[in-house]
């Protein structure tokens, strides 16, 4: 979230940032409760103050004159029940404050382009060339299901529609695609690996920034009020929650692989044949806690850590800066990595690497000391390394041969036993 001290100095600027998203800041009903609260605390303060000086005054008449202490007594305590009274409302104030405050979204970092949707987004930079074929190339599921290494028609049967399955050789592609990702990371990127749970906590995706606003898009379980994670940003972000790191330890990078869930609310219809767009899938995700003047440098170094990954693979691709318009809610500035895809002739995208600034450390109250300074907020990063469905698209679309078989590329062949081809 944005400190309340920042939008009483700039609401413009806030007002400006929301506009240019395409978004809604509730500005002057957080100015008018954040008046009304610091008059009822300043009435709750100057009230606790008299009533200070009151007992102070009871203390020294209260053997001298009796009569006269037993009326100051029911005074104190009619003050007293005034201050309560007073204080809850200043509460009540602050909690709806505290509510409002959760749907300002964060205006984007100067550098981000001005737009409104995909065609104002900027392609920054493209790798590899596209791959020539003297045939027609297939589909990524066409492939799949004529290699046997789909099966959409049972995955539906036991889950319903936007559920897929992979099989035999697909399954052992996809794994492999994760351990490479993980050793990338780990092993070139310095990142340490963790394993984290599923399933989360209400706080834990308002820490991140998940909730109130996109709870239709998260799979709740009701009992303990907890949700599947839409992506491992969630519970890796939400490892320091409440803390307040050594700042000589910072920058921290994490890698996770996860299962990821997503209800997908509000896009029906879109990339909904094939292994594209789906409920349940898989990814790595990296996330990192760093200094704030070094988040955007930070930010680049973490966009070509998950284009080595495609770089691994020999597989064509654009990394787009995304304009205002078509950003997240929290993102302060936002990258996309697509991956060309020449069976579907598109591209799809693999990832995205976002910077947050201070906006969901200040939600989950994450910070860093320095020395024997103050504690200040972290600002936090994450992005895909890559999600594994869309990546898996791209790589049987793109190494497919004539005869309908896949050839594996180098970087996957240690993980698969010296496997050469799916066939």
């Amino acid at each position: 979230m944005l400190a309340l001290s920042f939008i009483r100095e700039h609401p413009e600027v806030v007002r400006a940032g929301a506009a240019r998203k395409g978004e809604e800041a509730p500005v002057d009903a957080i100015l008018e409760l954040d008046r009304e609260h610091r008059t009822a605390l300043a009435e709750v303060e100057g009230m606790r103050a008299e009533m200070g000086r009151r007992s102070a005054e009871l203390g020294k008449s209260a053997r001298s004159e009796p009569a006269a202490a037993d009326q100051a007594r029911q005074s104190l305590a009619g003050l007293k029940s005034r201050i309560s009274e007073l204080d809850a409302k200043r509460k009540l104030l602050w909690d709806r404050l505290e509510e409002l405050l959760l749907l300002v979204p964060n205006p984007p970092h100067q550098s981000v382009p001005q737009g409104v949707g995909d065609e104002d987004n900027v392609v920054v930079r493209t790798w590899g060339e596209r791959p020539h074929f003297d045939f027609q190339p297939r589909t990524h599921y066409d492939l799949g299901e004529q290699l046997g290494i789909f099966d959409f028609e049972r995955a539906v049967k036991i889950s319903g529609s936007r559920f897929a399955m992979l099989r035999g050789k697909g399954a052992r592609l996809e794994r492999a695609l994760s351990w490479l990702m993980l050793d990338l990371a780990t092993r070139d990127h310095g990142y340490e690996e963790v394993a984290p749970p599923y399933m989360v906590s209400r706080e834990c995706m308002v820490g991140t920034a998940n909730l109130p606003k996109f709870e239709e898009d998260a799979f709740h379980v009701v009992e303990g009020d907890r949700f599947l994670i839409p992506t491992a940003e969630v519970p890796v972000t939400n490892m320091y929650r409440g803390e307040v790191l050594d700042g000589a330890r910072l920058p921290i990078r994490h890698v996770a692989w996860t299962p990821c869930w997503r209800s997908e609310a509000g896009a029906p219809g879109k990339d909904t044949r094939g292994y594209i767009r789906l409920h349940q899938f898989s990814k790595v995700e990296l996330v990192k806690f760093v200094h704030p003047e070094e988040s955007l440098a930070e930010l680049e170094s973490l966009v070509q850590d998950a284009e080595s990954v495609l770089q691994a693979l020999g597989i064509h691709y654009r990394v787009r800066l995304m304009c205002s318009g078509d950003m997240g809610f929290a993102q302060w500035k936002k990258y996309d990595i697509d991956a060309y895809a020449p069976g579907l002739d598109r591209f799809l995208e693999v990832s995205s690497c976002s910077v947050f600034g201070d906006f969901q450390a200040r939600r989950a109250n994450i910070r860093f000391r320095t020395g024997g300074g103050r504690p200040e907020f972290v600002h936090t990063l994450n992005g895909s390394a890559l999600a594994l469905p869309r990546t898996l698209d791209c790589l049987l679309e793109t190494y497919q041969t004539a005869a309908g078989t896949v050839v594996i590329p180098e970087a996957l062949r240690p993980y698969l036993g010296a496997m050469t081809e799916i066939s």
